[in-house]
């Protein structure tokens, strides 16, 4: 027999019965269910919010026929990996999708089943969010929460003449991971293609940060322009040295330096430590249980990136980055 909370719950608008049987599990306390307008919490105690969002669209920032759990996953660790650059602690999350009509319920279920998994991993619920259909492409917003002890977030801007320009992990797997994906680059193993599709951002690494970093952000259009916004923050030259860059075997393989250099997705961390927190920095790695390699300094001088061959010639790049503009 069909109750009438039943009947109620089957005249349901087809976007909240999703809702209901796709988000509302994902849901944390301040989400009230994700029955009302906006969420309600209190910050803990004697801490700082942080906030960033970053927008995918099918097409641009992943493959149209990508895994939907793949998409939800990247969708919440690029922005997991704004809040490690910042030194901030994982809060919660708000959601905006967009569909076109007739996505599948299946679709649905898989991308909150990544959602879930992300979730667990790095102890962060979803606050609430909005669901809407599309002429176009799938797109989807995250709009990211964190916290941090007062003062202690870090900044593009604090980097000092002196100061080592550090990197995490390797560099340049994502853009080689693109080319994997769309069948124009071998990956037998399938690596790159997986380092594209699911970045690892560096949540234990950038909470270990404060104290030893003068200045940090994350790599995600490419390692020289990234560095360039710390440089123009910064007020500071900086110097990179080609052979110092640390690349995976499968990036040594594909022998696309510039493309390592200049390409986006990679989500690893950029950091600028002066010389007497080096050693903080290595126990730092080593704790976080992720590698770091200093690939060259910051200086004072105009705000540029000098890419440098071992010979000491100037590496010459034909572009600095990733831009949705041209």
């Amino acid at each position: 027999m069909t109750t009438r909370r039943q009947e109620a719950s089957s005249a349901l608008p087809e976007e909240f019965v999703r809702i209901i049987r796709h988000f509302r599990p994902l849901a944390g306390p301040g989400a009230l269910g994700l029955s009302d307008d906006a969420a309600v919490f209190v910050p803990p105690p004697g801490r700082e919010l942080v906030i960033s969002a970053d927008a995918m669209v099918a097409g641009v920032h992943f493959l149209p026929d990508d895994p939907p759990d793949l998409v939800a996953r990247k969708l919440l660790r690029t922005n997991l990996s704004d809040l490690a650059a910042m030194g901030a602690t994982p809060f919660g999350y708000l959601l905006t999708v967009s569909v076109p009509r007739g996505t599948p319920d299946t679709w649905f279920a898989g991308f909150a089943a990544g959602l879930a998994a992300d979730q667990a991993e790095f102890t962060i619920p979803l606050l609430g969010g909005d669901t809407t259909s599309t002429s176009g492409p799938v797109s989807l917003s995250l709009t990211i929460i964190g916290t941090v002890t007062p003062g202690t977030a870090l900044r593009r801007n604090g980097a000092r003449p002196g100061d080592g320009i550090w990197v995490s992990g390797t560099i340049g797997d994502g853009a080689l991971g693109l080319l994997a994906a769309q069948g124009t680059l071998a990956d037998s193993d399938g690596y790159l293609a997986g380092r594209y599709r699911l970045p690892r951002p560096r949540i234990a690494l950038g909470l270990r940060l404060a104290g030893i970093a003068h200045a940090a952000m994350d790599i995600s259009d490419g390692l020289v322009q990234d560095l360039g916004h710390i440089c123009r923050a910064s007020g500071l030259a900086a110097t990179i040295e080609a052979a110092r860059v640390p690349l995976s075997p499968a990036a040594v393989a594909a022998d696309r330096l510039a493309l390592c250099l200049t390409g986006g997705d990679d989500y690893e961390l950029l950091i600028a430590v002066p010389p007497a927190a080096e050693p903080a920095l290595a126990a730092a790695s080593r704790a976080a249980a992720v590698p770091v390699t200093r690939i060259g300094a910051f200086a004072a001088g105009p705000p540029d990136v000098t890419v440098t061959q071992p010979d000491g010639s100037v590496l010459p790049l034909a572009q600095g980055g990733w831009s949705h503009f041209g």
